[in-house]
């Protein structure tokens, strides 16, 4: 058996982060959906995925509440974030040009800069830097980390 997001201890920061993986993955998956309804995949993740063993493979404890905030939140206003992301993009590059899943974490990101405050610029863009190495293998994490500082200086002055 393996381990996702794998953590030394359950502590409230690795339950945060195991929350964030959690949140870029369901965001994905909503944005593959013909009818996405947020609530219904926090459900799917909550019950079937956060902290669960699937396929033999064992997924951290997530900070559920964290979580759903991210997923529901991000979801809701995705339009506005693409609008803050587009204006940080080079010039002629457009979303639709960024696979999913990179839209999904700079989305996330993008989320967490705005709406919560309480946690630092750095701690967000260093987590989403990590969870791009989750998926990509080539420096991708550059991008994540020049687009979400971009961010964080524009959104929190």
């Amino acid at each position: 058996m393996t381990t996702k997001n794998k953590v030394n201890a359950s502590t409230p920061q690795s339950e945060r982060s195991a929350a964030r993986l959690g949140a870029v993955q369901a965001l994905f998956q909503l944005e593959l959906s013909d009818k996405p309804k947020p609530e219904m995949v926090v459900i799917e993740f909550e019950i079937y995925r956060l902290g669960k063993e699937v396929d033999g493979d064992l997924y951290s404890k997530a900070d559920v509440k964290f979580f759903k905030n991210l997923v529901v939140g991000a979801f809701k206003i995705k339009e506005d974030l693409d609008d803050l992301i587009s204006a940080h993009l080079t010039k002629g590059w457009s979303l639709k040009r960024l696979e999913r899943i990179m839209v999904a974490i700079l989305r996330a990101g993008t989320y967490e800069l705005k709406f919560r405050p309480d946690i630092p610029i750095a701690v967000i863009v260093n987590e989403y830097v990590d969870i791009t190495h989750a998926f990509f293998s080539n420096s991708e994490h550059k991008f994540v980390n020049g687009i979400l500082d971009k961010l964080g200086k524009k959104i929190r002055g």
